[in-house]
């Protein structure tokens, strides 16, 4: 038998002659639970078993009552939940999500749902008690990790902003930097001298970053050699040519003159005997040349600087004189202008491996058009090796290369240097080697290993050396002549040169007397020649 009684349900059940109770609505959520004896309500508490109480949702509890109103016992919703504790399942208590319930607590943080509860901390970089209002304060310490945080981010954005701006810069610089060098440099009037041939200037124009690397930054250990006016590095390509870099010190006009002058010349030579120019660079501010790299150093180190006593060997300085004579012949007769080399010395003849002579520097150099029998240019040149009558006129011609010749074969005779040595009566090589020679007395200058080794050819050598440096240049050999009557003395048969040595040039007397020649100097001319030279 069911009784409604508003809105509350009474269900009546016949227990043992006793009406029990099942559930009846009694203020709020809760619901009074005892038996009926018809005469009265009997309270019973929570049944230990919970199988048999009438709270049936998993999130309920049962509490048991005892006042004026009503006596037994209750069931409510757990803390968190809400609903009819006496249904089971998910129409029972259900979970309340306090975070959507602003109204029912204070959380000024992070509030996070939690079944049957919540959680509410401070947000991160803060502290404090988040369950108040503006509980959550915001961290002195986040706030200096953030601010150092972002000042170190800041900081590196301007370091790598600084390094990409100077290194654009740098570029702008340097680029700007080697177009005023180029200029500098006379490279405009390069590309002129050499514009017949565009593949040549295109060719020897060497980046300097590729001389850089070839030299590891132009390392001290890579100096091969060098003097007053500039450094030599030894360097390695990067198509694997080892080659000589010669670098200036100081940028004279008149050095970069010579230095254009010797690109300009080298770039239209090509000849076994003649060091080869690979290029060069114009973008720094001392312009620099790249040459084919000599192993052996130069014949002035073969004869003055080795320690031992022997030096060359007479058929070694014979074919080197030769190869010498060779490269010069090719300059002042097989190019389109003739070229005078103006310093032939032994510093300038370098050697391979094998010994073969390779004629260098020609920043002295000068072309001389067919047309016209010499140049009047400043002197220049080392003394000792420098022709009298060049230094007397200011002329330029052929023949100053043949003197400066005749003063290496000398050296190469004597195994003396021609620029500081002086006999007892303070006479030049060249003054002391002709007296000596017309008085038939060579052999108290002749190198001992050259009157040991040479034999009789030593003899045409020493007629050849005087003729090469006589006074009046037009009784001088041409090295045409010179080459041919070294070349004759390469082959086995005797007295070949002597039909060369006959020529007009040479002035020599069919008997090979030397009266002739040594009437050219005198104590007095040579003092008067040498005194007009530069020291």
């Amino acid at each position: 038998m069911e009784i409604s009684l508003a809105d509350s349900t009474v269900r009546v059940r016949n227990t043992a002659g006793a009406v029990r109770l099942v559930g009846s609505r009694v203020s709020g959520p809760t619901r009074a639970v005892g038996t009926w004896d018809g005469l009265g309500w009997t309270a019973t508490g929570c049944p230990n078993d919970a199988g048999k109480s009438a709270c049936r949702s998993s999130h309920s509890s049962c509490t048991n009552i005892t006042n004026n109103y009503r006596t037994g016992y209750v069931c409510r919703c757990n803390d968190g939940y809400e609903g009819n504790p006496y249904l089971p399942g998910d129409g029972g208590c259900q979970d309340v999500n306090e975070c959507a319930r602003p109204d029912m607590f204070v959380c000024s943080g992070v509030c996070t749902n939690t079944p049957g509860g919540y959680h509410c901390v401070c947000p991160p970089r803060s502290r404090g008690d988040p369950r108040i209002k503006d509980g959550c304060l915001k961290s002195s310490l986040s706030l200096g990790v953030g601010i150092g945080i972002g000042s170190g981010a800041a900081l590196l954005f301007l370091v790598l902003g600084a390094i990409f701006v100077t290194r654009k810069l740098k570029r702008q610089r340097a680029k700007l930097s080697k177009q005023k060098f180029f200029k500098q440099n006379r490279g405009h009037l390069l590309e002129q001298l050499v514009s017949q041939k565009a593949d040549i200037a295109e060719r020897m124009i060497i980046p300097l970053v590729e001389l850089e690397k070839a030299t590891n930054n132009f390392d001290k250990a890579r100096e091969i050699g060098g003097g007053g006016h500039g450094m030599v590095y030894k360097g390695i390509m990067s198509d694997l040519h080892v080659v000589a870099i010669k670098k200036s010190k100081a940028a004279i006009q008149k050095e970069i003159d010579e230095f254009i002058n010797e690109v300009a010349i080298l770039s239209q030579i090509n000849h076994r005997n003649v060091v080869k120019l690979f290029g060069c660079c114009l973008e720094t501010e001392v312009p620099l040349l790249v040459y084919e790299f000599i192993s052996n150093g130069t014949l002035y180190y073969h004869l003055h600087v080795e320690e031992h006593e022997a030096s060359l060997p007479w058929v070694d300085r014979l074919r080197i004189a030769t190869e010498t004579a060779r490269a010069l012949a090719y300059l002042h007769s097989a190019v389109s202008f003739p070229i005078v080399h103006r310093d032939i010395k032994s510093q300038n003849i370098l050697l391979d491996g094998t010994l073969i002579a390779k004629v260098s520097d020609f920043g002295a150099s000068r072309c001389i058009p067919l047309d016209q029998t010499g140049d009047e240019t400043a002197i220049q040149g080392t003394f000792g090796y420098l022709d009298p009558m060049y230094c007397y006129s200011g002329q330029l011609t052929k023949e100053s290369d043949v003197y400066s010749f005749g003063v290496l074969l000398m050296e190469l005779l004597t195994r003396k240097k021609p620029c500081s040595y002086r006999s007892s009566a303070e006479k030049s090589l060249v003054a002391c080697f002709t007296s000596l020679l017309a008085e038939d007395d060579l052999s108290s200058v002749l190198d001992p290993q050259v009157m040991m080794e040479g034999g009789k050819k030593v003899e045409e050598v020493i007629m050849l050396a005087a003729a090469c440096v006589r006074m009046e240049g037009g009784q001088r050999p041409t090295m045409r002549q010179v080459e041919m009557a070294l070349e004759s003395l390469q082959v086995p048969h005797e007295n070949v040169v002597m039909g060369v040595m006959d020529a007009p040039s040479y002035a020599v007397t069919e008997d090979g007397s030397t009266e002739e020649v040594s009437r050219q100097y005198s104590r007095e001319e040579d003092y008067l020649f040498s005194s007009r030279c530069p020291r």
